[in-house]
């Protein structure tokens, strides 16, 4: 918490105290369903909620700004995200039942009003955003096959509607296909090791 402290001074009490809230509630739920790696649990605002917030150095998104979350899993990107950004609409999507449903307990013990969970698959989520973010789900090529006609046409952030996909390693191979891609390393702006090799990977609409 000292670190996200010092990267987004900018935080309301209101902010800082969501925050603090999520590492009791997911080590509660995870307890009962298994939502985050045991081994991340003890680095969990390391390893979750700032490399979640990472997104946000790279693209500080305007208010009505419309996002979803594909695999959102336990809720990373989107939930850390959702509470720095509370005048952004995030849509949190992941096909696996008991995810969201941690989601959306989550969600509710913090009064995030601008965040909706859908149990379901990302192709067949309701379009029209302006960003979809994710935390590595799969390789490039598909996740853009899955989500490509979930853009608004029209954009208004500093950076054109598009994908903000966290990864981490040498993406070349991965992003040959995508000329127009972006890469943003965390270690840029986050020290420690964990950070060395993650990357904020922005890839426009229009390929």
């Amino acid at each position: 918490m000292e670190v996200i402290k010092t990267q987004f001074p900018e935080l309301t009490s209101l902010q800082l105290s969501q925050l603090e809230k999520l590492e009791p509630l997911y080590k509660e739920w995870n307890s009962m369903i298994n939502v985050i790696s045991r081994k991340d649990t003890d680095n969990f605002y390391e390893r979750h909620v700032l490399h979640s917030l990472g997104i946000a150095k790279v693209m500080s998104f305007k208010s009505g700004t419309k996002v979803l979350d594909v695999g959102t899993g336990g809720g990373f990107p989107g939930i850390p995200l959702a509470i720095l950004f509370p005048e952004v609409h995030f849509t949190l999507v992941d096909s696996i039942g008991k995810k969201i449903k941690v989601v959306t307990a989550v969600v509710e013990e913090l009064g995030l009003k601008n965040v909706v969970a859908i149990h379901g698959r990302a192709e067949k989520t309701p379009r029209g955003f302006d960003f979809v973010i994710s935390r590595a789900v799969t390789r490039m090529p598909a996740f853009y096959s899955w989500i490509r006609g979930h853009f608004n046409a029209k954009s208004f952030n500093d950076l054109k509607n598009g994908i903000l996909y966290l990864k981490g390693g040498d993406l070349s191979e991965e992003l040959a296909d995508f000329p127009k891609a972006v890469e943003y390393d965390l270690s840029q702006w986050f020290d420690g090791e964990f950070f060395e090799t993650k990357k904020v990977v922005y890839v426009p609409a229009s390929r």
